[in-house]
């Protein structure tokens, strides 16, 4: 059971506030003299957002016409006389494609190394004497001006005689063995004729 509070007297007496209640003051006059600021939009965020897609769309579209233009003046840019000049047969240690003359027998294509089938070439690197060193320098001048006189077509890998991995290689169709033979650059191949005599 509860008992109901009864106070018989007061026992503090509230006075009065000496001043308003900060609540429910006055607001504070403006100054009219002070422009105000201007409304921002409302839609701020999303401007500020569609601007930076469409900057990064521009940038984007910007650096691949750049692109597009480097590769159109490098890489599509035919020049016949500079694929003529790739294309050609030079000596290997002055080549500058992937087609050189190592010596008067052997061949580099597309960087690939091809022995011609048929003749046995003096050497130039590892030659017994000076006068096979001789020859073997002139072997290789005029083969570069043979392989270089018109198209060259390298044939299948076969091994010849003595067991070495040969191709026949042809220029406008003539063989270039019988060439380098009949100009009297190379031996037949297992002909047993020294360099040196």
């Amino acid at each position: 059971m509860s008992k109901h509070w009864n106070p018989g007297k007061q026992t503090v007496a509230l006075e009065a506030a000496p001043r308003p209640s900060r609540i429910r003051r006055q607001p504070v006059a403006l100054n009219p003299n002070v422009p105000a600021k201007p409304q921002r939009p409302v839609n701020i965020r999303e401007r500020e957002l569609y601007l930076g897609i469409a900057g990064i769309v521009v940038f984007a579209v910007a650096m691949g016409a750049i692109v597009i233009l480097i590769a159109k003046y490098t890489v599509f840019n035919d020049d016949p006389a500079a694929d003529a000049r790739y294309a050609q047969f030079n000596q290997c240690y002055a080549a500058t494609g992937p087609n050189c003359v190592a010596d008067g027998g052997t061949i580099y294509v597309n960087n690939a190394r091809v022995a011609i089938a048929g003749i046995e070439a003096p050497k130039i690197i590892d030659a017994t004497c000076d006068k096979e060193h001789d020859r073997g320098v002139e072997a290789a001048t005029q083969l570069a001006m043979i392989l270089n006189s018109g198209p060259v077509s390298v044939g299948a890998p076969f091994r010849d005689e003595s067991g070495r991995i040969v191709r026949k290689v042809q220029v406008k169709g003539r063989d270039v063995a019988l060439s380098m033979l009949n100009r009297d650059l190379v031996h037949e191949a297992n002909s047993g004729l020294a360099w040196c005599q």
